[in-house]
């Protein structure tokens, strides 16, 4: 279980470096089974020298790294494909592993929506989903898909403002092994708000966010993106701040599901929690997805559920 503490004591350091912006700067203190974690996030504005430079000195001196605000991975086709301005910045990092997440999308997020299924939360059967990046999370679309989604996929749409909705996953494999080697080789603030970008609206291809019952994905890309209101819709999503929450609340969505837990009034991004779960384990490197559905289950991490207008009743 994760209880949030007060004091820090005799504890394991978990750091994550953000290339989004340091106004969303958080630190918590954890407790698992006993063990105390701390947990913190330092943004960077988008300055790529500087998060290399934070990454080589916190090397050896934290028990893990999250890479946040990029990723550093991305999967498509059975083939993992590295974000070569993303490798830059760990190169020469050495004696810390150094985690973006994206092994952990594919376990903790994929059991989200199962779970949500099975339990009545949410009956995705027929449902209207807009996933706003399916690559960046490819086992939730897959469980959206196979528990009866109705799921448009919005890569092409928000990551590269090309209007032209993707309706299946096989549609989707085709064009993240088409894309998926050109755009690796990019910089990443081409196609993924960075630095102060995080905090600027910009909304653009409303149609989607309106006509869709709920919307999924990474946060960065629906709070650019997204109308001044959405009412009555169900946000599937993590990194939300307090100030996130009130922006939805006044945007009259209903609720809130995030895929990480809520601590001191956030839930923090899937790179610092697949580095709790390493440094839990004692491990230096990545775990396999087995691995971390074990570690969920054990420590009992949840997602965070919230009713931000109205009663409680399925979604």
């Amino acid at each position: 279980m994760i209880d949030s503490q007060t004091a820090a004591g005799s504890c394991k350091h978990i750091v994550s470096v953000s290339l989004g912006s340091s106004e969303r700067n958080a630190k918590s203190i954890v407790q698992l089974n006993g063990q105390a974690f701390m947990i913190e996030r330092l943004g960077t504005d988008g300055d790529l020298e500087k998060a290399r430079q934070l990454l080589e000195e916190l090397d050896g001196h934290v028990d893990a790294l999250g890479l946040g605000g990029t990723d550093l991975y991305v999967y498509a086709g059975g083939s993992r494909y590295t974000f070569r301005e993303s490798a830059q910045l760990i190169k020469n990092v050495k004696k810390t592993p150094v985690l973006d997440g994206s092994g952990l999308k594919n376990s903790l997020e994929r059991s989200l929506i199962n779970r949500l299924a099975a339990d009545g939360t949410i009956a995705f059967q027929g449902k209207k989903v807009l996933l706003v990046c399916g690559v960046d999370r490819f086992g939730m679309a897959e469980a959206l898909v196979a528990n009866g989604a109705d799921v448009t996929f919005g890569d092409l749409i928000f990551g590269l403002n090309w209007e032209h909705p993707i309706k299946s996953l096989q549609t989707l494999d085709k064009f993240a092994r088409l894309l998926a080697p050109i755009l690796t080789k990019l910089p990443v603030s081409w196609f993924y708000p960075m630095g102060a970008k995080q905090s600027q609206r910009k909304p653009q291809h409303q149609q989607y966010f309106l006509e869709n019952d709920i919307i999924a994905g990474d946060f960065h890309f629906i709070r650019r993106f997204m109308p001044d209101k959405l009412p009555g819709k169900t946000i599937i999503t993590n990194t939300v701040t307090a100030g996130d929450r009130k922006l939805l609340r006044n945007a009259g969505v209903h609720c809130l599901i995030t895929t990480t837990p809520s601590l001191d009034g956030r839930s923090y991004g899937t790179n610092v929690m697949e580095g709790l779960l390493v440094a839990a384990s004692g491990a230096k490197k990545q775990l396999d997805a087995a691995s971390y559905e074990r570690l969920l289950q054990e420590y009992k991490i949840e997602s965070g559920l919230e009713y931000l207008n109205g009663e409680e009743e399925h979604a």
